[in-house]
């Protein structure tokens, strides 16, 4: 049995979830809560799985790993069916490259640990927090945008008929968007295939409001 570490906000774990629903796989949970008590991800517990102090975390009997992108990869090797990847070798490689985009260059400047950051060296506000998300996200997603544009392919999803691996990044950072209120007038691509996504249940389940760990 897979042990999940996640909490319901974090769009890596999000992404994960998405992941396990799309494979059909169950999993065991535990919530790491990244406020209170200063957050659950610095107990040294959870630092004895996770290093990083970071979610998502997962377990697999003695083998544990830590980073989306990997758990997701790591999923796919694992269970094949769906496949999350093009067998091409090419299209492989410019869907790995979209995902990147999301996970190396976007999501970082929203995560929760630079925000505390901007707030508490720079004097940030709720209001100058937003502001630079919606810099950072809305160049993000115009770029994103472009690479889907190029591919014309006419598909449902970000590289074809079937959802994977760059649909399961970009809904979770598209959630992200409308959070801190990016205006996605610019990208008409990815919102429609976001809004596709959603008649999904694999992706409309794994929304953070659908968690059992969900504060309102």
């Amino acid at each position: 049995m897979i042990h999940f570490y996640g909490y319901f906000r974090s769009s890596c774990a999000y992404r994960c979830r998405i992941a396990f629903n799309l494979k059909g796989i169950e999993y065991d949970f535990t919530s790491v809560h990244l406020r209170r008590n200063g957050g659950e991800q610095n107990a040294p517990a959870f630092r004895a799985l996770n290093p990083q102090g970071l979610v998502p975390a997962l377990k697999a009997g003695d083998f544990t790993l830590n980073q989306s992108l990997a758990m997701i990869e790591w999923l796919d090797d694992t269970y094949p069916d769906p496949p999350f990847l093009p067998a091409d070798k090419d299209e492989k490689a410019m869907v790995r490259a979209f995902a990147q985009m999301i996970a190396c260059d976007i999501h970082p400047l929203q995560n929760l640990r630079v925000l505390q950051y901007l707030g508490d060296a720079f004097g940030a506000d709720q209001a100058s927090k937003d502001k630079w998300c919606q810099r950072w996200l809305g160049d993000g997603l115009a770029a994103c945008e472009a690479v889907v544009a190029q591919q014309d392919h006419g598909g449902a999803f970000c590289f074809g008929d079937a959802p994977g691996f760059a649909d399961i990044c970009l809904v979770p950072q598209i959630f992200s968007a409308y959070r801190f209120g990016v205006d996605l007038t610019e990208t008409p691509i990815l919102t429609r295939i976001y809004e596709t996504c959603q008649d999904l249940p694999a992706f409309a389940n794994a929304s953070p409001a659908k968690q059992p760990d969900v504060e309102t």
